[in-house]
């Protein structure tokens, strides 16, 4: 038995997720979700009480907590980053850091239970961030690591593509590189993904204390990254 709960607030969005896989199928996982730009302080905290309260359980009931660890908004990593290691310092528990690209992937319904993902955010400065990942069910394999890209020059990729995220303000750049089967703008990543996979990290051993737990930003001018 295996019990995350998760945190997700590197864009637009601010969601917590409860997983227990000891439940039945459909089960697992519990989430709430709020589309809450710049809101995500004060609603981390409340939302975590919230699910917990609901469950019946504590932080003591965790095996570890999971966080999107980025990329994306420089205010709203941070906040996800520390939430999490406040939590884990409070209750002892490990922490996993999940890429919030990889999130927004697999939080993405797709037509069948597989298919071929590039998630992408607006990182301002005339760039995007971008990752590409093949999804099978509640897993997936990156096909390209996340990267800081300007439109112009963007990686080549092979097959056919949806392509989620805010980066879609590029649409014309990124559809003039991929082949893409559809285009989903308003795509946000789920704090129920980063518990999906955080799991699969947590049972590979791959949960750090939480002192080690710290924020991917992919860009050197965080200070600047940081106006929005």
């Amino acid at each position: 038995m295996t019990r995350i709960l998760a945190l997700e607030t590197a864009g637009e969005s601010c969601s917590v997720a409860l997983l227990d896989d000891s439940l039945p199928t459909g089960q697992q996982i519990r989430e709430t979700f709020e589309i809450a730009p710049r809101k995500q302080t004060e609603l981390a905290l409340p939302m975590v009480e919230s699910m917990l309260g609901e469950a019946g359980l504590t932080l003591k009931d965790m095996d570890c907590i999971a966080f999107g660890h980025g990329p994306g908004a420089f205010t709203g990593v941070r906040v996800a980053a520390a939430v999490a290691q406040g939590l884990a310092f409070s209750a002892d528990l490990p922490v996993v850091g999940v890429s919030t690209l990889a999130a927004c992937a697999l939080s993405v319904p797709l037509p069948e239970s597989s298919g071929q993902v590039i998630a992408c955010f607006d990182a301002r400065m005339g760039e995007v961030y971008l990752g590409a990942y093949r999804v099978h069910g509640n897993q997936l394999d990156t096909a390209l690591a996340d990267g800081l890209f300007k439109p112009d020059a963007l990686p080549a990729l092979d097959g056919q593509w949806l392509i989620a995220g805010s980066g879609l303000v590029y649409q014309e750049a990124l559809t003039a590189v991929y082949d893409a089967s559809a285009c989903v703008p308003d795509a946000h990543p789920h704090a129920h993904a980063v518990a999906q996979l955080a799991l699969l990290a947590f049972q590979r051993g791959e949960a750090v204390s939480a002192e080690q737990a710290q924020p991917v930003y992919l860009r050197d001018q965080v200070i600047q990254g940081a106006v929005r």
